[in-house]
């Protein structure tokens, strides 16, 4: 087939569904083509930018027909930064897509029956690069039970962490009254590069997290400091990263440097404190390698206490800086409740947890089980894990650092034998071998936490085969704003 469109030309296109990256996927004469900032349900006026053998990339010119879904962005700078994919779109409707787009790859990529939805074709393909919506009969009954989403009252102001990249351009205009020449500026990427646009309020960071970045880049500039370039490899500043506990009040600062030294340092530390006195803990971490990865291997606290303290529903957790700790307090609640509801639990049983981190869902999973068991690969967050569990008083959790598909069938030779495992992986789902321990350990209930609805569906697709039944799955919106959801699904042993 040959391509209809080429490079500057303008089409008119309906826009039929948006990616997994929150561009609207609009077709001429059959040929995708992705816009961003479009909505389905549009039709729009757009401009080819680049072509390829099954699809292109177009922009948005002008609006022919407008969604009922589309409203204005607050955020001055939305259209510039990477941050954010999806201010464009009423808040209600992205929690529907949201729910859709689990439920699309749960259809698609695992071939799984959902209610109210078409049952996948024996043999399909993977088809497209399109999220847009399922089409078709309804299940006659028995598939997964997909609920709505679960988003927030209040949707703003959400975040407890920020990491933001420092480089050297024009000050945001309202730092100074109007940009200035090249000088140390910090905020998010723009789509799709490493071109920073300065920024001094982000509608999704809580407020303090912009006090504390807005401080730190003027101390900066006081101070002259210098700040990392990527092409050659020079310059002290990479990062600053700061986190605030929502309970607690406690902030944290995380300097990134590309060196040990840091000149004037005691300047540097009175000024923060001065500025901000809710700082708890001042931080370095040095990462001299050329790599986009923020963190390096060494962290020395430079004032202050090595960790802040915040709490979970009750739970009270030690962070340092390198932890991972879900960014929006509110609905990891949620999200980890459900886990707990989905575990059956009734105080007996054995749980095992993988992939733990610092023990967040194992704290929550311990209040009603019998036993848990963590278990980590990264050392440090083990060693969290603990600190937690005593700070907690929780006796009947236990830690232990390693892969998860090497510890947990050393610990079924042990006689631990688990009754429900949950797993929290990242993005790129579990481990191939992990999951064939889950078969071999034959749990009655596996609890999956994910970020990702397209190795959640293809995990799903394994242990189903295995001998597993997806029953719920709940969609929670961690990331108000953005494409991202988190999901927690309960499989049953059949």
């Amino acid at each position: 087939m040959s391509i209809p469109v080429n490079k500057n030309d303008v089409v008119t296109v309906d826009i039929v569904g948006l990616t997994h990256e929150g561009e609207g996927v609009g077709r001429e004469q059959g040929f995708t083509l992705f816009i961003r900032g479009a909505l389905p349900g549009e039709r729009v006026r757009a401009k080819v930018l680049k072509v390829k053998k099954q699809y292109g990339y177009a922009k948005l010119m002008e609006h022919e027909i407008a969604s009922p879904d589309r409203v204005d962005a607050p955020c001055p700078i939305y259209k510039q930064c990477g941050g954010c994919q999806l201010q464009h779109m009423d808040y209600a409707a992205q929690l529907r897509w949201k729910r859709q787009h689990v439920v699309d790859n749960l259809v698609r990529i695992g071939k799984l029956a959902v209610d109210g939805e078409a049952a996948p074709k024996a043999g399909a393909k993977d088809g497209g690069a399109t999220d847009a919506p399922s089409q078709g009969a309804a299940s006659a009954g028995g598939g997964i039970l997909v609920h709505p989403t679960v988003g927030m009252d209040e949707p703003w102001r959400y975040r407890n962490k920020a990491s933001v990249p420092m480089g050297m351009g024009p000050v945001a205009a309202e730092t100074i009254g109007a940009a200035g020449a090249s000088q140390l500026i910090g905020g998010f990427y723009a789509s799709g590069s490493h071109r920073i646009i300065d920024m001094d309020a982000c509608l999704i960071q809580h407020e303090r997290n912009d006090e504390v970045v807005a401080q730190v880049k003027r101390i900066g500039r006081e101070l002259g400091v210098t700040v990392y370039n990527e092409e050659t490899g020079r310059g002290l500043l990479r990062h600053v990263m700061t986190r605030v506990g929502f309970v607690t009040g406690e902030v944290m600062v995380v300097l990134v440097t590309n060196g040990y030294r840091i000149p004037q340092l005691d300047r540097w530390l009175a000024g923060i404190r001065e500025a901000l006195p809710k700082v708890t803990s001042i931080v370095q971490n040095i990462n001299m390698r050329t790599t986009n990865v923020i963190f390096g291997d060494e962290t020395k606290t430079l004032w202050g206490s090595d960790v802040i303290y915040d709490e979970l529903d009750g739970i009270r957790f030690a962070i340092s800086a390198r932890s991972f700790y879900q960014v929006n307090p509110l609905q990891t609640i949620a999200l980890y409740r459900k886990a707990v509801e989905y575990a059956g639990l009734t105080g007996t049983e054995n749980v095992i947890d993988a992939y733990c981190g610092i023990g967040t869902i194992s704290l929550f999973l311990a209040r009603q089980a019998g036993h848990v068991y963590g278990v980590e690969i990264v050392p440090e967050a083990i060693e969290d894990a603990k600190r937690n569990a005593a700070l907690n008083g929780i006796a009947n959790a236990d830690f232990e650092a390693g892969a998860a598909e090497v510890v947990i069938p050393r610990w079924r030779k042990e006689g631990i034998v688990p009754d429900v495992i949950c797993v929290d992986p990242p993005r790129k789902g579990c481990d191939p071998a992990l999951l064939e321990t889950i078969l071999a350990m034959k749990p009655r209930r596996v609890v999956y936490v994910s970020c990702n609805p397209s190795t959640l569906a293809r995990d799903l697709r394994v242990l189903e085969d295995g001998g597993y039944r997806t029953t719920e799955v709940q969609p929670v919106d961690m990331f108000p704003w953005t494409v991202h959801v988190e999901s927690v699904a309960v499989l049953v042993r059949e």
